[in-house]
């Protein structure tokens, strides 16, 4: 060592910057990672603190957002990516590093956020919530990456398409490998279909209300909201599609219930099941599975303007109330109960019309729900089977001879959706398929039928399915 480095006084220890904005996105990263929270329940919270202790805005709270779910939708792409610049199997590496690693990649390939700045902010971060050492390694991780843009490395680490399909498309497009062979199985056709769909689930979902019928209507919402923030549904005539960044909670028909947030592949379910024709009477309906309740407040609505009873009923007490809250100020009879579908209070053959929008893997809504494509595993849907099958089953025997039943669920996956139909069909009898199709006017590609399968990329909704069955003995 010369002697001018012996005088040379140690650099003064420097505090990291806290970046409030970074700090948040990480918490709500370690929140969906350890509890097994979803993005879409722990983030409004935090903004709320924040808005409160931090003086968050608008810009805040935007940038926050997209780091989020970014994040969590590139998830798979970015695992790739860093795989590639570190010298240990990934899994060696701690879940909160990663995370701070995933939200370094999703800034240096999926924003435009600068070079330089991303990197200084991520290390900043690490030096916050891992400390000093584990902040180099970070550091050394993220020069590496910021090396070359997110094409560069896809044609890195993305085996070729010729080679692998699935996997390719895995790895472009960040969904599991079972999950792209799931959707490409259920959606058929060739490669573009395929790498639109896994695209559009990518993409951040618009905002989508529903006017409930006689409570509000979507011109009331339209003239609220205005001609820049928002534009009719697509489909739904109830629904209104708000602008990029409109907050539903601030408009009054919301705050007070006349209006609910909705996607309007759901409205589409709902609407279908009110219009199918059924033979004699029509006083009596009944949503089987009702939680958290958007599908029941709109079918509360559509049955008292035909003079109907509605019953809700939800196994899931909490849920329940939920669905009590949304039908609160129907203007018609309703009813809102905690029970069983699957070992159903109700006496056979009660109801007209029968939904049952059943619990499910969730594949149709990986928009919304980002995280649910790594959470997920293939068994899952063998846990999900007989419970959809003990649904459907139960709603064709709640449902009187000439009434209808709409299974429905917000899954694509052929062993949810089809199979599930065919199977109850051919195992108890009594009940056929009839067309689902006419029932929604208007609406492009919903192919062969009877069923009707929705699709984020044809028709910008969640991947709603619904199958309409009506009672023949």
């Amino acid at each position: 060592m010369s002697e001018q480095s012996r005088r040379r006084p140690p650099k003064p220890y420097r505090r990291p910057k806290k970046d409030p904005v970074r700090i948040l996105a990480f918490e709500a990263l370690r929140a969906v990672d350890e509890r097994d929270a979803y993005a879409n329940l722990v983030l409004p919270p935090l903004l709320k603190k924040a808005r409160e202790k931090e003086g968050f805005d608008g810009r805040d709270a935007a940038l926050a957002t997209e780091l989020v779910y970014g994040t969590l939708r590139r998830q798979g792409t970015y695992d790739a990516v860093i795989a590639a610049c570190i010298d240990r199997p990934l899994r060696e590496v701690d879940p909160p590093v990663l995370d701070v690693l995933a939200l370094g990649a999703h800034q240096l390939l999926g924003t435009r956020i600068p070079t330089h700045a991303a990197v200084s902010a991520s290390v900043e971060l690490a030096r916050v919530v891992l400390g000093d050492g584990r902040a180099k390694f970070v550091n050394a991780v993220l020069r590496k990456i910021a090396q070359q843009d997110l094409d560069a490395w896809l044609e890195q680490v993305a085996p070729p398409y010729d080679e692998d399909a699935e996997d390719h498309l895995a790895v472009v497009h960040s969904h599991p490998r079972w999950v792209v062979s799931a959707l490409w199985d259920a959606l058929g056709g060739g490669r573009a279909g395929i790498e639109d769909l896994l695209e559009a689930d990518n993409e951040r979902p618009e905002v989508t209300l529903v006017a409930r019928p006689g409570r509000s209507t979507p011109d009331e919402l339209l003239d609220v909201l205005g001609e820049e923030a928002g534009l009719p549904g697509r489909w739904s005539p109830y629904a209104v599609r708000l602008a990029e960044g409109g907050e539903p909670g601030a408009i009054d028909a919301v705050r007070d219930g006349r209006a609910g947030v909705q996607d309007e592949g759901s409205q589409l379910v709902a609407i279908a099941l009110a219009n199918a024709p059924v033979d004699g009477t029509d006083r009596r309906w009944l949503d089987g599975c009702a939680g958290p309740g958007g599908k029941a407040a709109l079918l509360g609505a559509l049955a008292a303007g035909r003079g109907a009873t509605l019953l809700a009923s939800e196994k899931q007490p909490h849920r329940a109330r939920l669905v009590e809250r949304a039908l609160t100020g129907n203007p018609g009879p309703y009813q809102v109960i905690a029970a069983d579908g699957t070992r159903p209070p109700w006496r056979p053959g009660s109801f007209d019309r029968v939904l049952v929008d059943v619990p499910c893997s969730g594949l149709g809504a990986l928009r919304r729900r980002p995280e649910a494509r790594w959470r997920r595993r293939p068994e899952d849907l063998e846990g999900f089977g007989p419970l959809q099958r003990g649904l459907l089953t139960e709603a064709l025997r709640a449902v009187r001879v000439g009434g209808v039943v709409g299974y429905a669920t917000c899954s694509p996956h052929l062993a949810e959706t089809r199979v599930v139909v065919d199977d109850v069909l051919k195992r108890h009898g009594g009940a056929e398929l009839i067309d689902a199709r006419p029932l929604m006017p208007g609406v492009p590609a919903l192919g062969d039928g009877p069923d009707v399968q929705l699709w984020p990329h044809l028709h910008g909704t969640d991947a709603m399915y619904l199958a309409l069955l009506r009672r023949t003995t």
